[in-house]
């Protein structure tokens, strides 16, 4: 990606407080108020089924102008075109949220793109399975297993990261918002960076509630 596109990086997870993602945004007036909120990613869905499918309602240049990391969400799209979108929308990262190999996750790496992993969790993890991915991903995003490829807006039992051992730091997904918000804030895992919310914080599907979000955001981080 040309480095006149990159206003941004992707974040490191930091030690002084978890990092946090606001996907499923998708109006320009919205994005700039949540831009405004002390958050680390802003997510915007690029799947065609998904209700907050971003490209329609998106204004490209407010994208590639804002000083904040930008992920965009794919499901099962071609490295080719996510490459393209973007370069288009200026996007910091990709995540990658359908049944994606660890060789497309390593191609889009090469590119220059890092790499944000969606695994749903069900009853189980799998760590050897998830060990292919893990060179190629700067994080994993763990969210509910369900039948929405975007995300189910429940949560998992977080316990099952107990045991969690990749060197891949991770974002926690899966109906996270105000109402677990102080259970977030207690919560120790391995590998755990930070969180990614979507559904719980928004007024209807792609427009956020910033009341919300800032509520959930000083009780997350105390």
């Amino acid at each position: 990606m040309p480095a006149d596109l990159r206003t941004a990086v992707l974040p490191a997870p930091r030690p002084d407080r978890p990092l946090l993602k606001v996907c499923g945004l998708k109006y320009p007036a919205n994005v700039a108020a949540v831009a405004t909120l002390p958050v680390d990613m802003l997510g915007f869905i690029f799947a065609p089924k998904s209700p907050r499918y971003a490209p329609t309602a998106l204004d490209a240049a407010q994208l590639r102008t804002l000083p904040i990391a930008k992920v965009g969400v794919f499901v099962d799209e071609k490295p080719a075109v996510v490459r393209r979108t973007a370069l288009h929308f200026g996007l910091t990262a990709v995540q990658l949220h359908g049944q994606e190999t660890p060789e497309e996750c390593a191609e889009l790496a090469a590119a220059g793109l890092p790499v944000l992993k969606a695994i749903g969790v069900g009853e189980v993890l799998n760590l050897e399975q998830l060990a292919a991915y893990a060179p190629h991903c700067a994080y994993f995003v763990f969210d509910t297993a369900g039948p929405a490829a975007g995300g189910n807006g429940v949560s998992f039992d977080w316990e099952l990261l107990r045991g969690y051992s990749l060197p891949t730091p991770y974002l926690l997904a899966g109906g996270l918002g105000p109402a677990n918000a102080a259970a977030l804030r207690h919560l120790q895992l391995p590998g755990l960076a930070g969180f990614d919310v979507n559904s719980r914080v928004e007024q209807a599907p792609g427009l956020k509630d910033t009341g919300l979000l800032q509520s959930f955001i000083g009780e997350l981080r105390g």
